[in-house]
């Protein structure tokens, strides 16, 4: 039997309980979402290359693989970064100019710190090189500025790095060059490296619900049980 006093837990567990599972339930559909999304782009980053677009669009050219021709001016700056097995180091966004005159941003790999101040003179004659068009949003409202006396950036937006080295805001990450001798590591665009945690957080807020649940379960247990010794005495 449920008395007065008990009812503003019975409503906090019920509620506490409810809003735990629907944030269980969204993850699970977020889980579904990313996996479609994680197969379109799998599905688009190994089609045969195409020439480079003369205004990359970020809703339609994202993930395309695109190739092209030209020179790296020189014009880089490093963005902070880290490889498994590798360490910490910087990846390498450089000017690139096409033959046709335009100028994008390469990503071009990644190189430990102990390398970071090694010159990378720009191109002797024109290479070629492919990879896939990307604007990454790596940054948050925690990212620092950068650091322009280092000239060393703290994450990968477009819009920054374009406006630094003077390109238009868009990114090629290097999949392959006809250099003899890169600079850097290609570190090309791959499914395996997007998050995909909403199983675990999931199971995390199942479980919560659960112990929610079990915890007002408990705590009207008690209650019936001293309102049944209160009536007894």
């Amino acid at each position: 039997m449920i008395t007065r006093r008990m009812i503003l837990p019975l409503l906090s567990g019920l509620l506490g309980t409810g809003v735990l599972l629907a944030l269980g339930f969204w993850q699970i559909d977020r889980m579904g979402q990313k996996a479609a999304a994680i197969d379109a782009i799998e599905a688009r980053i190994h089609d045969t290359p195409v020439a480079l677009p003369t205004d990359p669009d970020p809703e339609r050219d994202r993930y395309r693989p695109v190739h092209t021709e030209g020179r790296f001016t020189g014009a880089e700056a490093l963005v902070l970064s880290s490889q498994r097995e590798a360490g910490p180091g910087y990846r390498v966004i450089a000017a690139f100019e096409t033959a046709t005159g335009q100028r994008i941003l390469v990503d071009r790999g990644y190189v430990p710190q102990v390398r970071g101040d090694a010159p990378r003179p720009p191109s002797e004659g024109e290479v070629r090189i492919e990879g896939n068009l990307d604007w990454p949003q790596d940054s948050d409202r925690f990212t620092p500025d950068p650091d322009m006396g280092r000239n060393l950036f703290f994450s990968r937006e477009v819009g920054p790095l374009a406006a630094h080295l003077d390109t238009q805001p868009a990114l090629l990450v290097l999949r392959a060059t006809t250099e003899p001798a890169p600079p850097a590591q290609p570190v090309p665009i791959a499914t395996a490296d997007i998050p995909d945690d909403h199983l675990e957080y999931a199971i995390t807020w199942f479980s919560l619900a659960a112990v929610w649940a079990g915890m007002t379960a408990v705590l009207l247990w008690r209650m019936r049980r001293e309102d049944s010794k209160d009536k007894a005495a």
